[in-house]
């Protein structure tokens, strides 16, 4: 009886944290985005939003994950849209060109981040209490967010992107940035980290970064496997550190 019991209760736990979770959908002009936002149950005080943006992929189980993970510890979440309903990639090929795309025409993603951000605020969030946070490509994005100062008072990127072209002028960076890097990451080369480090100098930013040992690209996929020879592997040690740290910055940066 105990043993049938517990699994109840499993499984009543389960559905409450799921039942959090629900699509939205908002505009860009004509295009029509679909993200996922999910609501406390009890809020933390002066109800803080974190912004989540997914990798090269788009939408995918792991930031709906990320998002009812971060909406049962009382903040309001939720998972932006970058490409659009209808223009999802249907493969990692793809994927490459949709998310090389927004990294050219970066001020199209910048307008789509904001747009997101909207949306956080419509959710409950306290728009003067949000953090953005974003995984590989969406790790770029939380990095755009802060090079263009928008209204929020922390990024983080994990094991993302960290250049920019280079003829972009540098401002002044109020947000502060955390950056949790994977240190065997084959696809960010030692020259894009150290211009990414005089980048956050010359912005004068409050900026971390750390690095993880035999962590590569992807550490936080459980569905990129454990192979680090193919140069996105999943690294569940670096995962829980970097998810520790990021407690500790919301911690500190959030009111």
């Amino acid at each position: 009886m105990k043993t049938r019991n517990f699994i109840i209760l499993s499984i009543l736990v389960t559905n409450v944290a799921m039942a959090q979770l629900k699509k939205v959908d908002y505009k860009d002009n004509a295009q029509i985005l679909s993200g996922f936002s999910a609501v406390p149950k009890k809020a933390l005080g002066n109800k803080p939003g974190v912004l989540i943006l997914p990798a090269w992929k788009g939408v995918d189980e792991h930031s709906k994950e990320i998002a009812t993970k971060l909406a049962d510890m009382g903040y309001y979440a939720f998972v932006a849209d970058i490409y659009g309903a209808d223009k999802r990639p249907k493969d990692t090929k793809e994927a490459g060109e949709k998310s090389g795309y927004y990294k050219t025409n970066i001020k199209e993603y910048q307008n789509r981040i904001s747009l997101a951000l909207a949306e956080l605020v419509k959710q409950g969030a306290n728009a003067d209490n949000v953090v953005v946070i974003g995984y590989c490509f969406g790790g770029t994005g939380a990095l755009e967010a802060a090079r263009v100062n928008m209204k929020v008072r922390g990024v983080v990127s994990f094991h993302g992107g960290l250049g920019k072209d280079a003829s972009r002028e540098i401002s002044a960076i109020q947000p502060k940035v955390l950056v949790l890097h994977g240190a065997d990451d084959p696809y960010i080369s030692e020259k894009e980290i150290k211009d990414f480090q005089n980048e956050m100098r010359a912005a004068k930013a409050d900026w971390q970064m750390n690095y993880y040992a035999d962590a590569v690209h992807a550490f936080t996929e459980k569905s990129a496997g454990n192979d680090n020879s193919k140069g996105a592997a999943y690294n569940e040690l670096a995962d829980k550190r970097s998810w520790e740290a990021m407690k500790l910055f919301f911690n500190e940066v959030l009111k």
